[in-house]
């Protein structure tokens, strides 16, 4: 069996932290730490018909299942690759035509109980962490979460149990849905689109850290850890889990609601960030603390009200709500202060989705500088935005622009994804057509 690079790590018991992955060697910036295979994986529904439903691959002319005619595959190969998984959801959709529609969890977990019901042996994603190991964290959750819970788990029985002999109690898969809400990842591709769900044991096995010296990223279904930092023999390794833009009191409540911890790193205990984080406008009279703090508390609720939103509301009234929410928040908060960037970020989307180029290089232009300063060095998030930045500009036609921004794109992906990825070539491509 390939061993999977984990030669150069080990599993250890972390201080404080229960287990964890440490280096045996040293790694240098850009180096692959180890790869994982995906235990089980799932394309999400809107992305059928441009990537492969076995290998994600992104690519034109895809064959599709005769059966079902909804999945996708690079050719045969990667149709009977899949058919082992697939074949579950094939008779599943077909039996429910046009009604149906489990979330993606769902879908996750009903591959994953028939892969459990087939595999008796260690397989290559758990070289070093069990999926049977998992947290689930059963007992923390709050009644919000588990009645998310319980809906899914009918879900699958309504989609799934005529397809699937002897489903599990409700108290297993309880914990094997609660499992996959703290340890299943979010496949993403190079501007950060949602492309699917997997679970990947050996990397749920890194601990987090807001300065983490690892970053992982996607080779279609097979996870790639790569260093960040400089890592030496004997030094933990760190993931992230969250989206590292927030002050230190966000991503602590992140943390705690999502993974029961609360978060001790160098960049929580120092708050090196926060400051400039939450600059606030500059004012004759300065906005007092109250304000400052009905102000986050105003963005925090306008955030989740947003998410809601982009399920019934129209493109124009998402971009209204948030032109709105700047102008209030722009009376508290400076232009580079972490929740503007965040309704800039999602009226970017927005105006991408419209086709409004010029309003979404226009947001860019205004996100890109306190990202590369908030955010660690090759970051993904860094990465994404100076991609779409980059398209915008060649797009209406600033070629040098254009070009700049995708240079530094490629500098990031260079060493978060390596050189070898197909994302890169693809960037490398966009390059050498505009010279």
């Amino acid at each position: 069996m390939n061993n999977y690079g984990i030669e150069g790590t080990e599993r250890f018991e972390s201080p404080s932290r229960g287990r964890g992955l440490r280096a045996l060697r040293h790694f240098a910036v850009g180096e692959l730490v180890f790869v994982c295979p995906a235990y089980s994986s799932v394309l999400t529904v809107t992305e059928r018909g441009a990537h492969c439903e076995h290998c994600f691959t992104r690519k034109e002319d895809l064959s599709k299942c005769g059966k079902c005619k909804q999945a996708y595959y690079c050719n045969v190969d990667c149709q009977r690759g899949d058919w082992s998984m697939h074949k579950l959801e094939c008779s599943a959709m077909c039996a429910s035509g046009e009604n149906w529609c489990p979330s993606e969890t769902v879908r996750l977990v009903a591959r994953m109980i028939m892969k459990q019901k087939t595999t008796t042996e260690r397989t290559p994603s758990e070289r070093l962490f069990l999926l049977r190991e998992f947290e689930s964290h059963l007992d923390k959750l709050d009644s919000e979460k588990d009645e998310m819970i319980q809906a899914d788990i009918l879900a699958l029985h309504h989609f799934y149990s005529r397809h699937i002999s002897d489903l599990p109690d409700n108290q297993s898969l309880s914990e094997l849905f609660a499992q996959v809400n703290c340890n299943g990842f979010t496949i993403e591709d190079e501007e950060l689109s949602h492309l699917g769900s997997a679970v990947f044991p050996d990397v749920a096995l890194m601990n987090h850290s807001c300065s983490p010296n690892v970053i992982v990223t996607y080779k279609g279904t097979v996870a790639e850890v790569r260093a960040v930092t400089e890592i030496n023999p004997g030094e933990e390794v760190f993931n992230s889990y969250i989206d590292l833009l927030y002050p230190t009191e966000d991503r602590r409540e992140r943390l705690l609601d999502s993974y029961f911890f609360t978060c001790q790193c160098t960049e929580c205990t120092t708050k090196s960030k926060d400051k400039a984080k939450m600059v606030t406008r500059k004012l004759s009279t300065p906005s007092k603390p109250e304000e400052i703090e009905q102000m986050i508390q105003y963005a925090k609720n306008v955030i989740e009200e947003f998410r809601r939103a982009k399920h019934y509301k129209t493109p124009s009234e998402l971009l209204e709500m948030c032109e709105l929410s700047m102008e209030k928040m722009a009376t508290v908060f400076g232009d580079t202060n972490v929740y503007m960037l965040h309704m800039m970020y999602q009226a970017m989307g927005v105006c991408l989705y419209m086709q409004d180029w010029d309003g979404a290089m226009t947001y860019g232009e205004k996100i890109i500088q306190p990202y590369s300063v908030y955010y660690p060095a090759y970051s993904l998030n860094v990465a994404s935005m100076y991609l779409k930045l980059g398209r915008l500009y060649l797009g209406l036609e600033k070629k040098t622009q254009g070009l700049k921004a995708l240079q530094k794109a490629l500098a990031i992906m260079e060493v978060a994804h390596g050189k070898d990825h197909q994302y890169v070539a693809e960037v490398k491509h966009e390059i050498e057509e505009q010279k």
